[in-house]
């Protein structure tokens, strides 16, 4: 059943996760906006999976050879860290939850999220195309 799926399936699925699970502390910041002493989190994963696609800083494909790109993906090699560990201080302005810039992370996460979703559509699409058109 593995060669059903294109390998891509898996990174999408797996960044998929991490964009919810972005979302959701995104969510609890903005819900905790007028929470004393809250302090906002957040979820980076993206330069883990640069490192786990074998990416450059770019976002380029490093190449193993000349004639042909790294297509080996483990979709368990890398998760996000979840950034919460701050130490307490208290600047007036500055320690709060900036409505602004959770509304800004929330509208990309939730765009970036989306275009997933087409991208598994579109693949879905092709293999019930494949199945109808084989079943003529």
């Amino acid at each position: 059943m593995k060669g059903l799926f294109p390998e891509h399936m898996s990174v999408t699925a797996k960044v998929m996760d991490l964009r919810l699970e972005r979302q959701n502390l995104v969510s609890s910041n903005l819900a905790n906006v007028t929470t004393p002493g809250y302090r906002p989190k957040r979820l980076e994963f993206e330069k883990q999976l640069q490192s786990a696609l074998n990416l450059d800083d770019r976002g380029k494909l490093t190449k193993t050879n000349k004639m042909h790109a790294p297509a080996a993906f483990d979709a368990n090699s890398f998760s996000g860290d979840l950034i919460s560990n701050f130490q307490p201080r208290v600047v007036h302005g500055e320690d709060a939850v900036d409505v602004d810039k959770e509304m800004v992370t929330m509208t990309k996460n939730s765009m970036m999220y989306n275009a997933l979703t087409q991208v598994i559509k579109k693949n879905f699409q092709g293999m019930q195309k494949v199945i109808s058109d084989g079943a003529r």
